[in-house]
C-alpha cells in the first residue's frame, strides 16, 4: 500500500492502517492530508484486543514533525515494542481496535488539580517517571491514579515527587474528526 490513507479517516483509522501495514510487511501509507494529521503533537496508540489492552506506547513531547508521523511512529512502537507484550501476529488484526489520544502540553500541578477523567498525569522523581491516560476504565479516584503512576514509575509514595497533568482528545476507529484540530472527538476507551 503507498500513497495517504483514506482522506476521510480519523487518527485511530490511520494507526489501523499503519499497524496492519506493519505486521504484513508493507510500507505504511503518508497519513491523510487534513490539517489535523499536518500540527506538530505527542500522542498515544493503543491496541486492545477483545476490549483488552493489546499494546500501548506514546510520546509525552511530539518526537516527530508532524501528528501523522507521530501516529506511525507509536503504531509500529505500541504493535511491536511494547514490552509487556509480544508482537501483534497478523492472525490477531481482525480482533484489534486501535484509538490515538493526542496530547495537550503538560503543566506542573498539585495532586488537588487532578480531576481522572479529564487529566491524564505524569509523576517524576529524579530520572523515573510514569504516566496514565485520563479516562481509564476503573480508575475514579485521584489517589488510584497517582498510585497506579506512581507505581509505574517506581517511586514509592512517601517519595518526593513532582506532578504534571494534561488533556487528551481521544479518538477511536469509528470517530472522524472534521478538519478543526481542537475538535474533541474523544471517547472513554483507552
Amino acid at each position: 500500500m503507498s500513497g495517504r490513507a483514506g482522506e476521510s479517516g480519523g487518527p485511530a483509522e490511520y494507526a489501523r492502517v499503519c499497524v496492519e501495514c506493519l505486521v504484513r510487511g508493507r510500507p505504511v501509507p503518508g497519513a491523510p492530508g487534513s490539517s489535523l494529521f499536518s500540527r506538530r503533537a505527542a500522542c498515544f496508540v493503543s491496541l486492545k484486543k477483545r476490549g483488552v489492552l493489546r499494546g500501548c506506547i506514546g510520546t509525552l513531547e511530539p518526537a516527530e514533525l508532524d501528528l501523522g508521523a507521530e501516529i506511525a511512529r507509536n503504531a509500529r512502537s505500541a504493535a511491536f515494542d511494547d514490552p509487556r507484550f509480544p508482537a501483534v501476529r497478523e492472525d490477531e488484526l481482525a480482533a484489534l481496535a486501535c484509538s490515538v489520544d493526542v496530547l495537550s502540553a503538560s503543566e506542573p500541578c498539585t495532586p488537588d488539580d487532578l480531576d481522572p477523567r479529564v487529566y491524564g498525569v505524569i509523576v517524576a522523581a529524579d530520572y523515573r517517571r510514569g504516566v496514565l491516560l485520563p479516562d481509564l476504565e476503573g480508575i475514579d479516584t485521584v489517589a488510584t491514579q497517582l498510585a497506579i503512576a506512581l507505581q509505574k514509575a517506581g517511586i514509592r509514595p512517601e517519595e518526593r515527587f513532582t506532578v504534571r497533568r494534561f488533556t487528551v482528545t481521544r479518538y477511536r476507529e469509528e470517530d472522524v474528526p472534521g478538519d478543526d484540530p481542537d475538535e474533541e472527538a474523544g471517547g472513554p476507551d483507552g
